[in-house]
């Protein structure tokens, strides 16, 4: 009976060790599980990213960046993880979203499955190349120095139809989403891609025609439509004047232009002697269009310039009231009597300015 005792005891007693080891082992799992399923993001915000810029050891580049940058809670675990899935494999270049929250076993799919965070381009004005590089280097993989060789180079520029000139052609601002190791090549591309179906749209490159222009001298005629004004409702008349001005074979006299030959684009005022400076960028010394856009004009103002009204204005000018908006004429003595007004406005304006400043620095 005594045996029988000890070995109901026995029995019991590995049950309920059975029980515990059962129980650890659940404990255990759960906890594994929590750690490779559940949120493991450190960070407090909507997202972070990580970049990997080559082929060369990505392993060692994302290690670096979780180390380093307090993404995620167990590094250790992460790289476990990542070599029995065969993430380190089959990871390529680019950039990879982590969002709040993000279990460690969705990061490693991400990156084992290539699912990439596309880059959010928006584009409005830029005027110079240079602004064109400092963007794609702020914003993609190529910094800005590799990318202004790039945007310099005719030869590169070959295949894609422009040249150093005519370049911003193909930029019509929006927003545009692309990969972040985007190369500058790729990235105009895409550009000439979107570029084309806007050209294709509503009519654009027929309304062109009858104008006797290209596309690329409506977008060039339309850059300078856009440093003439911020007023849309006054677009197309400008256009007019300029237009005509092109069919009388005059020369444009287009004051941006020569802002943008100068390289100095806070010019309030054109003096006579900045006139005569040599530059294919000069419509005053140069007759026609400049050689290329002086900026990337809006959607609105290539469809102001393709649908500008029928006028016979030939001139110009600001209005004196500051309105922004301006006085338009097809008479020569008119067009200088709302200039020399201007004019004096302008002067009186800056003199005011100039006064006030001294008011200041003046006072107690």
């Amino acid at each position: 009976m005594l045996q029988g005792l000890s070995w109901y005891l026995t029995l019991l007693i590995m049950k309920r060790i059975l029980g515990i080891v059962v129980i650890l082992i659940i404990i255990i799992a759960l906890t594994g599980a929590y750690i490779v399923f559940g949120p493991a993001t450190k960070f407090s915000h909507n997202s972070r990213y990580l970049y990997v810029r080559d082929n060369s050891s990505p392993q060692e580049q994302i290690i670096h960046q979780l180390d380093t940058g307090n993404i995620i809670r167990s590094v250790g675990i992460f790289n476990m993880l990542a070599k029995q899935l065969n993430a380190w494999d089959r990871i390529t270049p680019g950039r990879f979203e982590i969002k709040k929250g993000a279990s460690i076993f969705s990061v490693i799919r991400d990156l084992r499955n290539n699912n990439q965070s596309a880059v959010r381009l928006v584009i409005n004005k830029l005027r110079l190349r240079e602004d064109f590089a400092k963007l794609i280097g702020k914003n993609f993989s190529t910094d800005s120095v590799t990318s202004l060789n790039f945007l310099s180079n005719n030869d590169s520029l070959l295949s894609l139809g422009v040249d150093t000139n005519t370049l911003m052609t193909l930029i019509i601002p929006d927003t545009y989403f692309l990969n972040w190791n985007s190369s500058p090549k790729k990235i105009l591309s895409r550009l000439k891609d979107e570029q084309q179906k806007f050209w294709n749209k509503n009519d654009r490159e027929q309304k062109a025609a009858s104008l006797n222009l290209t596309p690329t001298r409506v977008y060039t005629l339309a850059s300078i439509v856009e440093e003439e004004t911020n007023k849309n409702d006054e677009k197309g008349n400008i256009a007019s004047v300029y237009i005509n001005r092109l069919n009388k074979g005059m020369p444009l006299a287009a004051d941006p232009t020569i802002k943008f030959a100068l390289k100095d684009f806070a010019l309030k005022r054109i003096y006579y002697g900045q006139l005569a400076m040599a530059s294919p960028y000069n419509t005053y010394r140069n007759k026609g269009l400049p050689p290329g856009p002086i900026c990337t004009p809006s959607a609105s103002t290539i469809d102001a310039v393709l649908n500008a009204p029928r006028t016979d204005y030939l001139f110009f000018v600001a209005r004196s009231d500051f309105s922004g908006y301006h006085q338009f004429t097809s008479n020569f003595a008119e067009h200088e009597k709302y200039a020399k007004l201007y004019q004096q406005a302008l002067t009186e304006e800056m003199a005011k300015r100039v006064q006030d400043s001294l008011n200041k620095i003046t006072q107690p």
